[in-house]
């Protein structure tokens, strides 16, 4: 049996989550159709999507980048997709060599090219590197995304799309962002 002080923190925890589902589901749908139609664009014609992020957002931004490179719910071509967080080489040199905050801007420097998405997810809306990233990625006529928390921050209103989750909670925003970069991979998937 568990006691009465747990259940309720389990109860408040899975509320807030289903609250913050709700809300972006309602008030955000027309954010996340255009970032839907901005991605699928992309790679429709033969560019690529790339994603950053920072610790729980690094490993979307790599999840993200898998489910497009393997596939979501069915067969398909491979989608070009790179999440600029996976190859430790480059983030250590260029973390040593010019410093943390160019770490994406770097690699944007030498994989983007116009028509490519950068997708930078940012759970407090102000991480330096991906703010960085999309200085780089607008320099190379690339489209910017924005995933955000709290109040969308610098990120959020650098971005060409953005869509903010407007919560003080790193964990609620992350689980969101989750269902998002699941949304955009079905129906870009279902768009093939």
């Amino acid at each position: 049996m568990i006691d009465r002080e747990r259940a309720a923190a389990i109860e408040a925890a899975f509320t807030d989550a289903i609250r913050l589902h709700d809300r972006t589901m309602r008030q955000d749908a027309g954010a996340l159709a255009g970032i839907v139609d901005e991605v699928a664009r992309a790679l429709a014609g033969g560019g690529k999507v790339l994603a950053c992020g920072n610790g729980g957002s690094a490993a979307d931004s790599q999840h993200f980048a898998a489910e497009l490179v393997g596939r979501f719910t069915k067969e398909r071509r491979a989608l070009p997709a790179l999440a600029l967080t996976t190859d430790t080489s480059i983030l250590t040199a260029v973390s040593n060599d010019y410093g943390y905050e160019r770490v994406f801007a770097r690699q944007v420097e030498a994989l983007g090219r116009p028509g490519d998405v950068l997708v930078g997810i940012s759970t407090s809306g102000r991480s330096k590197n991906v703010l960085a990233a999309f200085a780089a990625a607008k320099e190379r006529q690339m489209t910017t995304v924005a995933l955000t928390g709290s109040d969308g921050g610098p990120i959020g209103a650098a971005a060409d799309l953005h869509l903010n989750v407007p919560s003080p909670s790193a964990a609620r925003v992350q689980e969101v962002h989750r269902t998002v970069l699941h949304v955009i991979c079905e129906l870009v998937e279902a768009g093939i």
